[in-house]
C-alpha cells in the first residue's frame, strides 16, 4: 500500500487547475447542449466546428509561445496542423458543398485531383512521424512522462471525451451535438495540457540541451 502510495505521489497530480475547471464547464455544458441545440450547430462548419478551430489555434498559440522546451513544442504545433486539416476533411466541407442540400458534401472521387488528397496528406503525416524520429522529440515525451506528473483531471476528461466521441460517430443516429460537443471537450482538455506542461511551474520540464 505504501508502495502505491509513493507511486501516485511522484506520478499523479490531482489538483484542480483553472484549465481543469474550464475543462469540466465545458463537458457540463453537453447536457443542455443536448437538451436544446438545434442539430445544425453540429454540422460541418457550424459553431461547434467553429469553435474548435479557434481552440486549436489557441493552443497552437500556447505552443509557439511556450515558455520551456521551445523546440518540442514547435513540433507540437506540426500535429496541430494535421487535426486542423482533419477537421475540415482536407478542405473538402470547405469548398465542395453540394448545392442546395445541408450539410452534404461532394465526395472525393467526384472532385478533379480529389485522388492526391489522402495520398498527400498522409505523406505529411509520415514526414512528421519522420521528424519526430530524427530529432528525437520522443526523448523529450518520455522525460515529461517519467519526470513529471500527470494532471489526472485534464487527462481523464480527454480521455472520456475521445470515449464518447467514438461512441457518437457509430450509435447516436447521427446526434452531431452529442459527437462534436464531446470533440469540443477533447480539444478544451489538450488546451488545458499543454498550457500547464509548456508554462505552469508544477510542469516544467529541464531545459533541451
Amino acid at each position: 500500500m505504501e508502495k502505491i502510495k509513493e507511486f501516485f505521489s511522484a506520478h499523479l497530480d490531482f489538483k484542480v487547475y483553472g484549465v481543469t475547471w474550464i475543462a469540466f464547464a465545458v463537458a457540463l455544458s453537453i447536457i443542455p447542449m443536448l437538451m436544446y441545440m438545434p442539430q445544425k450547430y453540429g454540422y460541418e462548419n457550424g459553431l461547434l466546428e467553429s469553435v474548435q478551430m479557434v481552440v486549436l489555434f489557441g493552443i497552437m498559440g500556447l505552443c509557439f509561445t511556450a515558455k520551456t522546451n521551445k523546440r518540442f513544442f514547435r513540433f507540437c504545433a506540426l500535429i496541430l496542423t494535421i487535426l486542423m486539416i482533419r477537421e475540415v476533411n482536407c478542405g473538402r466541407t470547405l469548398f465542395f458543398h453540394i448545392p442546395g442540400t445541408e450539410n452534404s458534401f461532394y465526395p472525393w472521387r467526384e472532385i478533379k485531383y480529389g485522388y492526391l488528397v489522402h495520398p498527400i496528406y498522409g505523406t505529411y503525416i509520415g514526414i512528421i512521424a519522420l521528424f519526430f524520429i530524427l530529432k528525437k522529440h520522443y526523448l523529450t515525451l518520455w522525460k515529461m512522462v517519467k519526470e513529471i506528473r500527470f494532471p489526472v483531471w485534464n487527462v481523464l476528461l480527454a480521455c472520456l471525451a475521445m470515449f464518447m466521441g467514438a461512441i457518437a460517430e457509430k450509435a447516436t443516429n447521427n446526434n452531431f451535438i452529442f459527437e462534436e460537443g464531446f470533440e469540443l471537450l477533447f480539444y478544451i482538455c489538450l488546451a488545458g495540457i499543454v498550457y500547464l506542461y509548456s508554462r505552469h511551474d508544477n510542469f516544467k520540464l529541464k531545459e533541451e540541451e
